[in-house]
């Protein structure tokens, strides 16, 4: 008769997190910043077709890294959940704090309760009415949730991302000195990323209603002072760990997210 294995609960606590970081870790980073318009949020992506950063509501976006097809069904229950809110209440009523404890509550179910966790970071970004107002949630794989200010870093290397964006950033910024902060940060000193090596959006105040917008690779690189160059055309174009794009409903609101997220990432 055999013995039943017995894992002490801390200590499958922390393989269970230790999986979950060297998951996150093996892909491509990303850095939001507020500006004076707004939040822009820059990753590395160099797909076309896979989006790691969607709008899930009128002033709030929804950005990951980590496992896409996990991240993307977070995605797709935050549209989902947006929306109804929305429909039932009124669309005010919907805000990126709910969402982010929602999202909290998800990964900490799935953290303490299976096997597996999910190999996620996630970033809940709302812009506000006025700059006082913008608000950043990280939410990491086991349902953490950090309220942010000025900026944050998802992904691997986020220690040293994150202090270079310190570095570079300042009260005041504009969209193009923001979005210079951000890709000096993702780079680091010995790499220079070109616009189709990145996926760029913001979230203005100065957009109307709907605030979110996508950059093109041509807006990315005017910004920077760059012109973009010919992309790969459509596909993957990552060596991440990034999964295929699963369907899903993208909600009513989530306009540009009906497309299939880039990079998803890793």
């Amino acid at each position: 008769m055999s013995m039943p294995f017995y894992v002490p609960p801390e200590q499958a606590m922390k393989d269970r997190a230790d999986f979950a970081r060297k998951g996150i870790a093996r892909g491509r980073s990303l850095v939001a910043l507020v500006y004076d318009d707004g939040i822009c949020i820059t990753a590395e992506n160099p797909s076309n077709t896979l989006r790691k950063v969607s709008e899930i509501y009128d002033r709030i976006a929804f950005a990951g890294v980590g496992r896409y097809n996990e991240f993307d069904q977070l995605r797709v229950d935050g549209v989902r959940a947006a929306d109804l809110k929305g429909y039932q209440f009124s669309r005010d009523d919907v805000d990126a704090r709910s969402l982010a404890n929602r999202y909290a509550q998800l990964l900490g179910q799935v953290f303490t309760h299976e096997l597996k966790p999910m190999e996620v970071e996630i970033l809940v970004a709302e812009v506000g009415r006025t700059p006082a107002g913008d608000q950043l949630f990280h939410i990491l794989y086991d349902g953490t949730v950090v309220d942010e200010r000025h900026f944050s870093v998802l992904g691997g290397d986020a220690d040293a991302i994150a202090q270079r964006t310190q570095d570079g950033w300042s009260d005041g910024l504009d969209l193009s000195g923001a979005l210079g902060v951000a890709v000096a940060a993702l780079a680091g000193p010995e790499r220079t990323l070109s616009p189709d090596d990145l996926e760029v959006a913001v979230l203005a105040r100065s957009n109307g209603r709907r605030c979110f917008r996508r950059l093109t690779d041509a807006a990315v690189g005017a910004l920077l002072g760059r012109p973009a160059e010919a992309g790969p055309g459509p596909g993957n174009g990552d060596g991440d760990r990034d999964d295929q794009p699963e369907t899903g409903d993208g909600g009513a609101s989530s306009g540009d997210d009906q497309q299939p997220d880039q990079l998803g990432d890793h």
